[in-house]
């Protein structure tokens, strides 16, 4: 079986071949980068299935990486887990802005990593139902991994998929940040219920005149609706 390759974007060598030794022993293939440039390289010969992305690197920072890597097609829907010594709540925000699917708060421990690694590449990995579900003018085929709005197909991210899934085949109901958590991500001993806003805002920016039938339940949760006017 093919081990899991994980790009570390960081700076500091000791703190990269630290990573590098505890991803190997734990069954990946990490390649390492000291900056922007050198990552580009990497990606550029053979995109990894994740990046460990350092937020403070000489020349471009790790926010411009992100912004830049969700932009472009080949790289756009590889995990980011961004790597800070931020750890307040509006930098921890401004990372997943950016981009990344998760954020781990230096300093951490080999568990806290390894457990973020293995639940983000949890929610890369494709839909296991071929199920094909229609809300409207809204549908969302997980067999081809196609969402379409009136027909015409929209793109969405992989966490955003999984999200809108989970909100269409349960539609009308209203749904927790935790019940989220625990159904689209799995595992959340490590993640933040504010998570969900910002990926939820994320698939409200995907599908475009279609946002308004998710809907935020002051106090509550979302749900996603047909009754909404779109």
């Amino acid at each position: 079986m093919k081990k899991p390759r994980v790009l570390i974007v960081e700076d500091e060598s000791s703190i990269a071949e630290l990573i590098a030794v505890n991803l190997r022993h734990n069954g990946f293939d990490p390649i390492w980068a000291e900056d922007g440039d050198a990552a580009q390289r990497e990606i550029d010969t053979a995109p990894p299935d994740l990046i460990l992305l350092d937020w403070m690197l000489p020349g471009q920072s790790g926010l411009v990486l992100a912004r830049q890597w969700r932009k472009e097609a080949r790289t756009k829907t590889i995990p980011i887990l961004m790597l800070t010594a931020r750890g307040d709540e509006p930098d921890k925000i401004a990372g997943l802005d950016a981009g990344a699917d998760d954020y781990i708060t230096k300093p951490f421990s080999t568990q806290e990593m390894l457990a973020r690694i293995r639940a983000v590449l949890r929610r890369r990995a494709p839909e296991t139902t071929t199920e094909r579900v229609e809300i409207g003018e809204l549908a969302l085929d997980a067999a081809t991994h196609r969402v379409t709005w009136q027909g015409t197909p929209l793109k969405v991210g992989p966490t955003e998929f999984k999200l809108l899934a989970h909100l269409m085949r349960h539609a009308e109901r209203v749904h927790s940040r935790a019940q989220l958590l625990d159904k689209v991500w799995g595992d959340h001993v490590y993640i933040e219920e504010r998570t969900v806003d910002v990926h939820v805002k994320r698939l409200r920016e995907s599908l475009g005149s279609a946002s308004a039938m998710i809907e935020t339940v002051r106090g509550a949760g979302y749900r996603l609706t047909a009754q909404a006017t779109v």
